[in-house]
């Protein structure tokens, strides 16, 4: 008969397809004769939700390390500073440099030699009181950032310097870009 397979249990470990009752049951209703295995019917599923397309809060925005390496510090300060802006979406502002500005907090970032964050050291607090958080909003804007494109192959000290431009509402651009 085409329908019986002579494949033993002991060759495959585990009990073949075929040998489910579900395969022959229409063997016994049709005939040995028109035996075919079959699959069971597919039990009805409930239509899936179409996706809704979510916005990505920036903070869960994925950062893709610069893979570029810098020639000097010069362009290692604008490949960092480039990074901070694509790192922080909607915590930056580009263009011309508002009158007066909110605070400007100065850090100084110590790298690892693969460009992790090694420490992050405040060189300037903003003076007026109002604007005291925007050194710790600096400080989690580096963090974001990290890893930043590594150094190595850069004199010591593996450390550079970036000013934090912020405006009247808690938006910073680094001075570097500013250049």
């Amino acid at each position: 008969m085409p329908c019986i397979k002579n494949v033993s249990l002991r060759q495959t470990g585990r009990s073949p397809f075929w040998a489910a009752p579900w395969v022959w049951t229409p063997c016994l209703v049709v005939g040995l004769s028109a035996c075919a295995p079959t699959r069971p019917p597919l039990a009805p599923q409930a239509p899936a939700a179409a996706p809704t397309a979510a916005p990505v809060p920036p903070s869960q925005v994925p950062v893709k390390p610069a893979t570029a390496l810098a020639r000097d510090w010069q362009d290692y300060h604008r490949l960092a500073a480039r990074q901070l802006v694509q790192a922080n979406p909607g915590r930056t502002y580009l263009g011309t440099v508002p009158e007066p500005l909110k605070g400007i907090p100065i850090l100084e970032v110590e790298l690892h030699a693969d460009g992790s964050v090694r420490n992050i050291k405040v060189q300037r607090r903003p003076r007026p009181a109002d604007a005291q958080h925007t050194t710790q909003l600096a400080i989690d804007a580096v963090r974001r950032a990290a890893p930043f494109p590594p150094v190595a192959h850069l004199p010591k000290p593996w450390s550079y310097t970036e000013v934090f431009l912020f405006n009247e509402a808690d938006r910073f651009k680094p001075r570097t870009l500013d250049e």
